[in-house]
């Protein structure tokens, strides 16, 4: 039994090394996972399922081996490509879920999200995590002709990067922890989105529970393993072109 979880991929274009570290991986894993999780920003960014860039065709032709071998794959939407659609999704053989996940894994119950709703000390971002969710706002950005769709996407980038934040509020809110997972009934979160990897032993209502957090692929890979022995964090290598 292995079930393999990821998160903060941000393949890009601009960085091959990384989707070709992940379609490495993917081929090695194929037929040998019981079910793959990739829990957000699979993408560094997502202007909609018509975009036409190549490097999309190659990931999905990848997920798509790794699924025909019979491991489902599931994606949770981050905070970067929260407008993956079904359309993508048929191409890659995944299926979308829902912000937060609730699964049970040889009799363990644990709850799956991308993490950046438990970033609550950060007002400013929720307020804009809010609209830019919003059903009829995606709706009427994906109207939009695809260059527009770039300009503005690019255009929130930069002012994202240009916004400095203190480390602190950018990391989530032990509250906000506590508070989502008493409301799923469950003692073992996964998330990524802080690109903080570790595996934090914490106390839930006097009981022990634990609090797994997914790393970012920018510089190696991150991969949450659960086997039959429990989870375990493992690294990847990206080889630089």
């Amino acid at each position: 039994m292995t079930t393999l979880f990821v998160s903060d991929l941000h393949l890009d274009a601009a960085r091959p090394e990384v989707t070709d570290c992940f379609v490495r991986f993917l081929e090695e894993k194929t037929g040998k996972a019981d079910a793959l999780y990739i829990l957000g920003d699979l993408f560094e960014v997502w202007f909609g399922d018509d975009d036409p860039e190549p490097s999309h065709g190659i990931v999905a032709a990848a997920l798509h081996r790794f699924a025909r071998a019979g491991a489902p794959i599931y994606l949770t939407h981050g905070n970067r490509d929260f407008l993956i659609g079904q359309r993508y999704a048929r191409e890659s053989g995944l299926q979308l879920l829902d912000q937060q996940t609730t699964i049970e894994i040889g009799g363990d119950r644990m709850l799956l999200l991308h993490g950046d709703e438990l970033c609550t000390d950060d007002p400013s971002y929720q307020r804009f995590r809010r609209i830019v969710r919003n059903r009829t706002v995606g709706r009427l950005f994906l109207l939009l002709p695809l260059s527009l769709r770039r300009k503005i996407a690019d255009r929130l980038r930069k002012s994202s990067m240009e916004t400095a934040k203190p480390d602190a509020i950018m990391d989530v809110n032990a509250t906000s922890v506590a508070t989502t997972m008493r409301a799923a009934g469950v003692r073992i979160m996964i998330h990524g989105h802080t690109h903080r990897p570790a595996i934090h032993q914490m106390q839930l209502d006097g009981e022990p529970a634990l609090r797994i957090v997914l790393g970012d692929w920018y510089t190696q890979g991150s991969v949450l393993r659960w086997t039959e022995h429990g989870p375990e964090l493992k690294t990847l290598t990206v080889k630089q072109a």
